[in-house]
């Protein structure tokens, strides 16, 4: 646990930045069904190492105003744990928690040097 799960890259063009990472990294990248506009990035198989994330219209300000970098987003198992510990040691919630549909409870934080980064509790079942 405590490990990057998830990234995500914020875009002033997301058709643009789309074609971007298809064409030069072969990833597949769809719109999610869900509330928002977020499109689903797999950046490989299942059985190969690495992690997935998203992209959505950047958001000033918002959770992917990142300067042109990525937010990734860290598992965890409790996320009033880690929202305390986070503030306890000098970093900052920046988006109080939410719940994203489908998937798990998400919070956006600053750490002491302001850089943003998500923490998720999943609420999937665990297989």
């Amino acid at each position: 646990m405590n490990r990057v799960m998830h990234f995500e890259i914020g875009a002033d063009d997301v058709p643009r930045a789309i074609l971007f990472y298809q064409k030069v990294f072969g990833w597949t990248i769809k719109k999610w069904e869900g509330d928002m506009d977020y499109w689903l990035v797999t950046t490989g198989t299942k059985d190969e190492p690495g992690i997935d994330g998203g992209m959505m219209k950047r958001q000033k300000p918002g959770p992917c105003d990142c300067a042109g970098g990525y937010i990734c987003t860290i598992g965890v198992k409790t996320i009033d744990e880690i929202l305390e510990k986070i503030t306890q040691n000098g970093g900052k919630i920046a988006i109080p928690k939410r719940e994203v549909m489908k998937t798990g409870i998400l919070a956006y934080c600053n750490d002491t040097e302001g850089n943003m980064f998500g923490v998720m509790q999943s609420t999937m079942p665990q297989m």
